[in-house]
C-alpha cells in the first residue's frame, strides 16, 4: 500500500461515448498523486481503443480486460490491482470537478473518518446540467445506510489503511454492489462524514439503473432482506421510502424526459385528431 496515493476503480462496458471525458475529469486533479485503473468488462465498441490512446498519455492510467461478468466482478478485479491507501469508485461516464480529490482527502484528515462522500449536480448524455443539487448530508451513519444508499458512488472514498481493502458483493451482480461496498465502508466505524461541496457530476441516462428505478425494485428489496437481513415489513418500509427518495431526487430528469416525449409525439397526435375530425 502507498501511502497518499488514491486508487480510482473504473468499470468500462460499452462506454466509448463518455469514457475519455471521464479520464479528462481524473487527469485534471489537482491532486496528483492518483493511479486511475480502468476495467474492460467485455466491452464490444470501441471503447478499448479509446483508453489505449490515453496509456500512452499517462503513465498513472492502467487498464485491464475481462470476459462480461459484471460490475462487481470489474470492480474487484481493479481493486485487487490496487495499490493506494484510498479507494475511489468512478464509474466511466460519470465526471469529477478538478479539486474533488484534493477536498475529499482533505475532509478525511480534518475529520479523522475513514470514509467520505459528496454533494453532486446531475447531467444528460450531452453532458448538460440538470437542475437541482443532490446534497449529502455532513453525518452519515448505518441507520441511515440502512434505509438508502447516501453515499453518491462518484462521490465515496474509502481509506483503507486502518481496516484493510474491502471488495463488492458479486453475487449482487451489477445491481446494490456499490450499495454494499459503501454499507461496508460505513459501518466500520459507525459513520462517514460528507462534504456540502458540489465535487462531481452524475449522468443521467435512460439505460442506467439509477435513472430507471423500476428495474431495481426487486433486487433492492432483496437488499434489505438478504444483504441487511432486514424483516419483510421493515424491507417494505424501506423500499417505500427508498423509491419515494428516488424521485425526488431525479425528478428533474423525468420531467425533463417526459416533456421531450410529449414534445415529439404531440404533433403526429394533432393531425391523428384534426384527420379523425
Amino acid at each position: 500500500m502507498k501511502k497518499g496515493l488514491v486508487s480510482i476503480i473504473t468499470p468500462c462496458y460499452n462506454d466509448e461515448r463518455y469514457i475519455a471525458e471521464t479520464i479528462e475529469s481524473v487527469l485534471s486533479q489537482t491532486y496528483p498523486f492518483w493511479e486511475m485503473i480502468i476495467v474492460d468488462d467485455g466491452s464490444a465498441d470501441g471503447s478499448a481503443e479509446i483508453v489505449r490512446g490515453f496509456l500512452s498519455l499517462d503513465s498513472r492510467i492502467r487498464y485491464f480486460r475481462q470476459d462480461n461478468a459484471g460490475s462487481a466482478s470489474a470492480r474487484n478485479t481493479g481493486i485487487r490491482h490496487a495499490q493506494g491507501q484510498y479507494i475511489a469508485l468512478l464509474d466511466a461516464d460519470d465526471l469529477w470537478l478538478p479539486d474533488f480529490l484534493a477536498s475529499q482527502i482533505s475532509l478525511l484528515k480534518k475529520t479523522g473518518s475513514i470514509c467520505a462522500a459528496a454533494s453532486y449536480k446531475h447531467i444528460d448524455g450531452d453532458s448538460h446540467l440538470l437542475p437541482g443539487t443532490v446534497r449529502v448530508k455532513k453525518h452519515i451513519t448505518v441507520r441511515d445506510m440502512k434505509v438508502q444508499n447516501h453515499i453518491g458512488c462518484l462521490t465515496g472514498l474509502y481509506d483503507c489503511s486502518k481496516y484493510g481493502t474491502l471488495y463488492l458483493p458479486e453475487e449482487l451482480g451489477s445491481l446494490r454492489d456499490d450499495y454494499a461496498f459503501w454499507f461496508q465502508a460505513v459501518s466500520l466505524e459507525g459513520s462517514a462524514c460528507g462534504n456540502q461541496r458540489v465535487l462531481a457530476k452524475h449522468r443521467l441516462t435512460g439505460s442506467r439503473a439509477s435513472t430507471d428505478k423500476t428495474r431495481i425494485i426487486g433486487p433492492q428489496y432483496r437488499f434489505y432482506r438478504k444483504y441487511l437481513q432486514e424483516s419483510p415489513p421493515e424491507a417494505a418500509v424501506n423500499l417505500i421510502r427508498w423509491a419515494l427518495s428516488g424521485v425526488i431526487k431525479h425528478r428533474h430528469y423525468y420531467l425533463k424526459t417526459f416533456a421531450c416525449r410529449v414534445r415529439s409525439a404531440l404533433p403526429g397526435r394533432i393531425r391523428d385528431i384534426e384527420d379523425a375530425v
